[in-house]
C-alpha cells in the first residue's frame, strides 16, 4: 500500500516536497536530500506526518 507523506526540513521549517513511499517496503521515517530555495543548497529532508 502506497501513501503520501510530506518532507520538512526541521532548522528551516520548509514543507515543500510531497511524494509516496511503500509502508511495507519502508517501514520506518524516510530521508532525501532536497534542494531548498530558501538556503539555496541540497539538505535532509525527512518524513512527517
Amino acid at each position: 500500500m502506497r501513501v503520501n507523506i510530506t518532507l520538512e526540513h526541521k532548522e528551516s521549517g520548509e514543507r515543500l516536497y510531497l511524494t509516496q513511499k511503500s509502508k511495507r517496503n519502508t517501514p520506518d521515517r524516510l530521508e532525501l536530500r532536497k534542494y531548498s530555495p530558501k538556503l539555496r543548497k541540497h539538505v535532509t529532508f525527512k518524513e512527517v506526518k
